[in-house]
């Protein structure tokens, strides 16, 4: 008996006395002799303890009364049945019992001694509020319906959560108004149930203990743990994030407490059947029993071709009761030793099949043999309807997002302009509707501004050509070697031949790399040196382990080495991927100042368009200070950019340089969506000399000079009017205070390029910092709206 008596409305007296009367008046009409002597005997004993018709104030006395109490209760509690109902006297919304049957009794000393009975979702301030009604309906005869599922979880001997339902009695209860008690009028109920969770207010009617209690309830318990769980198990799949560490914790709880196992452990694979393979789901933190530590894996070397029959064809469960004999019986297969690796003994693996479609795997595994078998493996029978809904809404919600990812990387319509896009669309979709023809108009927008910038690797073909040049003189020297050992052995001409022609290959590499030197390569290897090698190889042990040497050095692919080209290209790659990822972090922030377009292109470094005005958003007024915030922010993300770079710089597999510059355009365009192209750019004929400065600008040279405008370390700002000038002066000097640019300004003329005169230039040199430049002392937006509005 656990005594958790609280703050109450009601004067808590256990009493029997409507039990005894019930007797009383039985004893006058029962028929039965022996039914009667006994009821007399039972109305004899007790009226030998007045306290059980009185009522009993403290709980912790009825310990003394607890024989009478027994007897008392006998018919309500026979014991033919104590070890099968789950039944106690209690009191209402007090978690508090007593003269339990045996099997309520066990169920409480196998949750252990520091287990307290809690109704669940129930809290101090409910309970206060349900009493009040209590008495509203015993004593006033309201029929306010505060009926709820009342429940009570307590672990089992194995710590398993057991969920049971509690069914009240109140047959035995009188409520009297106690001597503080208040008449409560129809306007004082009307007034508490508009305001149904205001405790203060219930508490100033019904002052606690205002009221008498006298009398016992009576609950009984019913074990609905498997219809709780897959209550609980439908509200966790509906969850939208089901996929966060916390809720798939709570996944497998819920399985524990079905399967009554409470080492259980769950996974769930995907299964693909477009490249028929087993994959994880798109969440670190789901296991796959089936993959373990793989992300995805062929189906039919995952699995066996049983099990994955069963699966997919039959539908059907595959379950190994002995994973120790599943090993030794499937030649130690994968599925065998990943189940091995998670210390499984036992597992259920169930298909999640929508119709004939399998979707994915349910995994239920055990560190107990025979524990999980094809028996209890029907508890999933009720289960997997659920689970088929949430991985089918699971794979949406993924496809939505590779199609946006697809959209973001792969197309040209950013979200700024998305609308104009979607409303084309509209009207497009009910043209078709209603005459069968429909045309996607050209759209355009007119009087934005452009920005553009650019970081790039210096000397890129260079070093790219470099790094083809060695990997094909490295093959050409491997080959030699082979071929002057096989004269040593035996001079023929067909050796003489082929040396020549590596040394006239070798003597043209030297003299110029061009565009056909990986394909003369090609047809050398292919229709000379290949077929010697094959030769070569049976006709002793020493050049057949050269040649075997050599052939291990070559991609797989192509049959060259690939060796510096690669680290070139590794390289490329993550600076590319790098500095995609900066700008695309750094424009969420860019786009708070005022949405507009924005593009990048990889290249060997990034280039960026932007291009900002009225006409590109839906109902937003622009004025040119926007225009000069985002400047201000190019200004800013182009250094982090730098400093990113020279940051890669310590894990690249090459060391590279790198060189910025940004071009200031000063009057406006307009812009147009190519439908064949899938982009936008420059219209008319006027508009198009921007697009000529682009793609000249990073070759141009200093006036009366041989000096390239773009150096390292250097950033360029290209422009052709002193406006422009003046105002990135003004911006250099704010980033020199932040530590983003030195003190080194200079400003140039630019030699007139094809089709461009007049271009003139602000070079400053850029400050790399040792730690990476998106920190605590990075520039924000809110600064640099700040500094613009001094």
């Amino acid at each position: 008996m656990k005594n958790q008596l609280q703050d109450f409305p009601l004067d808590i007296k256990i009493s029997f006395q409507k039990i005894i009367e019930k007797y009383k008046a039985q004893v006058v009409n029962e028929q039965s002799s022996i039914a009667k002597e006994y009821m007399e005997n039972v109305l004899e004993y007790v009226a030998s303890f007045p306290k059980l018709t009185d009522g009993i104030d403290d709980p912790e006395d009825l310990y003394k009364y607890k024989d009478a109490i027994y007897i008392l209760l006998q018919d309500l509690f026979p014991d033919i049945l104590s070890e099968n109902e789950i039944k106690a006297a209690s009191l209402p919304f007090h978690n508090l019992v007593f003269n339990a049957s045996k099997r309520f009794k066990a169920i409480l000393a196998n949750a252990g001694d520091d287990f307290e009975l809690s109704m669940r979702n129930m809290d101090e301030d409910m309970y206060y509020i349900y009493g009040c009604i209590l008495v509203l309906n015993h004593h006033y005869g309201y029929h306010i319906d505060f009926s709820r599922p009342l429940y009570y979880d307590i672990p089992n001997e194995n710590g398993v959560l057991k969920h049971y339902r509690v069914s009240l009695n109140a047959d035995f209860v009188d409520i009297e108004p106690g001597k503080d008690a208040k008449e409560i009028s129809e306007q004082d109920v009307d007034l508490l149930l508009q305001n149904i969770e205001d405790v203060e207010l219930w508490k100033k009617m019904f002052p606690p203990k205002s009221w008498i209690f006298k009398g016992f309830t009576i609950i009984n318990l019913t074990d609905v743990t498997a219809d709780d769980a897959i209550s609980e198990l439908k509200t966790t799949l509906l969850h939208k994030e089901t996929s966060t560490l916390e809720e798939l914790q709570k996944f497998q709880e819920i399985f524990q407490s079905i399967f009554k196992i409470s080492d259980l452990r769950v996974g769930i694979t995907y299964f693909n059947k477009q490249e028929m393979v087993f994959e994880r789901m798109d969440n670190r933190d789901a296991y796959s029993f089936i993959l373990n530590k793989e992300t995805m894996n062929d189906c039919r070397s995952a699995i066996c071709e049983a099990s994955f029959n069963r699966l997919k064809s039959e539908r059907d469960y595959f379950t190994i009761t002995n994973i120790d004999e599943y090993e030794k019986k499937s030649n130690y297969n994968l599925l065998s030793q990943n189940l091995k690796n998670s210390h499984a003994k036992s597992c259920i693996l169930a298909p999640i099949a929508d119709e004939n479609e399998l979707l994915g795997v349910l995994e239920l595994v055990s560190p107990r043999k025979n524990e999980l078998n094809s028996i209890n493996a029907i508890k999933l029978d009720d289960i997997l309807p659920y689970l088929v809904t949430a991985v089918k809404r699971n794979k949406t919600e993924l496809g939505n997002r590779i199609k946006a990812v697809i959209q973001s990387e792969c197309t040209s319509i950013h979200p700024s302009v998305l609308w104009i896009f979607e409303r084309e669309a509209k009207q497009f979709i009910k043209d078709i509707d209603d005459d069968g023809l429909a045309s996607f108009k050209d759209i355009a927008f007119k009087d934005v501004y452009p920005l553009y910038g650019q970081i790039d690797i210096i000397g890129s073909s260079d070093a790219r050509n470099s790094s083809i040049l060695y990997d094909l003189t490295q093959q050409l020297e491997l080959i030699e070697k082979i071929i002057e050992k096989a004269s040593q052995k035996e001079e023929l001409p067909i050796y003489d031949q082929i040396r020549i022609k590596l040394r006239d290959f070798k003597e043209d590499l030297s003299e110029s790399l061009n565009t056909d030197s990986e394909q003369k390569m090609l047809n050398l290897l292919k229709r000379e040196v290949n077929p010697l090698m094959d030769d070569l190889s049976k006709q002793s042990e020493e050049l057949r382990t050269l040649v075997e040497e050599y052939q291990k050095q070559l991609n797989p692919e192509t049959g060259m080495i690939y060796d510096r080209r690669k680290r070139y290209d590794d390289t490329v790659q993550i600076i590319n991927r790098t500095m995609a990822r900066v700008i695309d972090k750094k424009q969420e922030e860019a786009q708070r100042i005022y949405p507009h377009y924005f593009e990048r292109y990889k290249t060997d470094g990034v280039d960026h368009n932007i291009y900002i005005g009225e006409d590109l958003t839906y109902n937003r007024p622009f004025n040119k200070d926007y225009l000069y915030n985002l400047r201000l922010w190019q200004l800013v993300t182009m250094c982090e950019m730098e400093n990113r770079f020279y940051q890669l710089q310590k894990t690249t597999p090459i060391k590279l340089d790198a060189s910025s510059l940004i071009l200031v355009f000063n009057a406006t365009l307009s812009i147009r969506y190519r439908m064949d192209e899938k982009k936008f750019d420059v219209d008319g004929t006027y508009n198009a000399r921007y697009e000529i400065i682009k793609k000249r600008i990073d070759k141009a040279y200093i006036k009366d000079t041989e000096e390239r405008i773009t150096q390292k370390g250097k950033l360029a700002i290209i422009y052709s009017h002193g406006s422009n000038e003046k105002e990135y002066l003004k911006y250099v000097k704010y980033l020199q205070t932040r530590n983003y640019l030195g003190d080194q300004v200079e400003l140039l003329e630019l030699e007139d390029v094809q089709g461009v005169i007049g271009l003139r230039a602000l070079r400053v040199n850029i400050i790399y910092q040792k730690n990476e430049p998106i920190s605590e002392n990075a520039i924000t937006s809110n600064d640099l709206v700040a500094y613009l509005s001094k």
